[in-house]
């Protein structure tokens, strides 16, 4: 299976084709509905009251698609299993005089991947922790499967998203329709059905960059949803030329972040543009971001290659995102997360094939960090599971609803995540 078997299936309507004949998908938009059907450059938004915002935390949810192999991202350096079921694709011992880039050692038993090393200043911080063995209790290793399943925060029988369920039962007074963005083209599963979520590609999207032509389009679309009812869409459409002026002010060409750069990667331009929302306090509590390329079949490398690049771009773009923000770092969780790990045996291709246990990163002011929280299962034969997998000792939705409630403020877990009793794990400071 390649890297775009699991990816998300996009929708682009032309210019020309919407002002012919999409005015219902127009007017759903306007109205809440965010399935994309606007022109790419088409402003759509109303800001917060700037005296409302979060009750809690900005959390900012980063997904690895693709099932990221935790074992080489958190490396447990500390249990010879591992070296002996990798013997070609291993990450050297932090001791290993020998090797050329080694783990970065995090606590004795476990270290970080190499290219993750801009993160081990954060952990040291205490303001990075790490989870190992998590993840899903369903075993699937199917990426579609497990993608939805976790993004609905495996509830039965509910389609909704884990996270547009945590917006609809906090109510923090903030009704900008940036209120929960996902940077793309579309919204990720766990925000579907969300009253208040956005698609955001990028801020310069919504600069009309003084284009009269495009004002004269989007006066024309416009005027159609006007005949339809005009005394409706006025104050629609004075928000929305509101936000054009707005969110022209956040300038992203001339934007000079704190600290490092970051990539010049797709990555890296999404953690900006989450930055500099979080900076201009327009009301935005949730941002998804997803990272793809992490189905290593074949090839996946050790210190180096295609895992390594992709490890470089994540810790880069962290490293650079927690630099920037600086002291808005004590407002802000982020969760990284992937569907499911790798088998614990490394393949005939020189990679990995899908697996079940995996880990989480959790990067803040309010975490407390500075630790690796693994109830290790062991890599021994008898302490697999399925064909040969890492077991899971702690279940995601522990992670999550441990931030849920302790940095977003938000105790109606039972309604996040139906059916599942949410156990502290003990990683995030109470809100102020």
């Amino acid at each position: 299976m390649n890297n775009q078997t699991y990816c998300d299936e996009y929708a682009q309507i032309s210019r020309r084709g919407f002002l012919a004949g999409s005015l219902n998908a127009a007017a759903g938009l306007l109205f809440g509905n965010q399935i994309a059907a606007l022109p790419a450059w088409m402003p759509r938004l109303h800001l917060a009251d700037p005296h409302v915002g979060p009750r809690g935390d900005t959390l900012v949810c980063i997904f690895l698609r693709g099932g990221a192999d935790g074992l080489n991202i958190v490396v447990p350096h500390g249990d010879e299993q591992y070296y002996a079921r990798r013997p070609t694709i291993n990450i050297p011992r932090p001791d290993d005089n020998h090797a050329d880039s080694r783990v970065v050692d995090l606590d004795g038993f476990f270290g970080l991947h190499p290219a993750l090393e801009p993160l081990a200043e954060i952990y040291q911080a205490g303001d990075m922790a790490f989870i190992h063995a998590t993840g899903s209790p369903d075993e699937s290793r199917s990426h579609f499967e497990a993608i939805d399943l976790m993004e609905r925060g495996a509830a039965a029988n509910d389609y909704t998203g884990w996270l547009a369920r945590h917006l609809a039962t906090l109510d923090t007074g903030n009704d900008s329709a940036l209120r929960a963005i996902g940077v793309g083209d579309i919204l990720p599963a766990s925000l579907t059905g969300a009253v208040s979520a956005t698609a955001l590609q990028s801020i310069a999207d919504y600069h009309l960059q003084g284009h009269d032509e495009r004002v004269g389009e989007m006066q024309a679309i416009l005027q159609v949803l006007y005949n339809q009812d005009e005394t409706l869409l006025t104050g629609i459409a004075q928000q929305t030329f509101a936000a054009i002026e707005q969110l022209s002010r956040i300038d992203t060409d001339s934007y000079q972040p704190n600290g490092r750069s970051y990539p010049e990667q797709d990555f890296g331009r999404s953690m900006q543009m989450v930055a500099q929302l979080i900076k201009a306090e327009v009301g935005m509590e949730v941002a998804c971001v997803d990272l793809g390329g992490w189905d290593t079949h074949v090839a996946q490398g050790s210190t180096d290659g295609l895992m390594a690049r992709n490890l470089a771009e994540l810790g880069q773009g962290l490293a650079a995102f927690y630099e920037d923000l600086g002291p808005l770092t004590e407002q802000v969780t982020v969760v990284v997360m992937s569907e499911f790990g790798r088998r614990a045996q490394e393949n005939g291709g020189l990679g990995t094939d899908h697996g079940h246990g995996n880990m989480m990163m959790l990067m803040g002011g309010g975490i407390h960090g500075g630790q690796v929280l693994a109830g290790w299962p062991g890599l021994h034969d008898e302490q697999l599971v399925g064909p040969g997998d890492l077991a899971i000792t702690t279940d995601y939705r522990d992670v999550l609803g441990t931030v849920l409630r302790h940095r977003l403020n938000n105790p109606q877990l039972a309604d996040v995540f139906p059916g599942y009793i949410v156990n502290d794990v003990g990683l995030a400071v109470p809100a102020n």
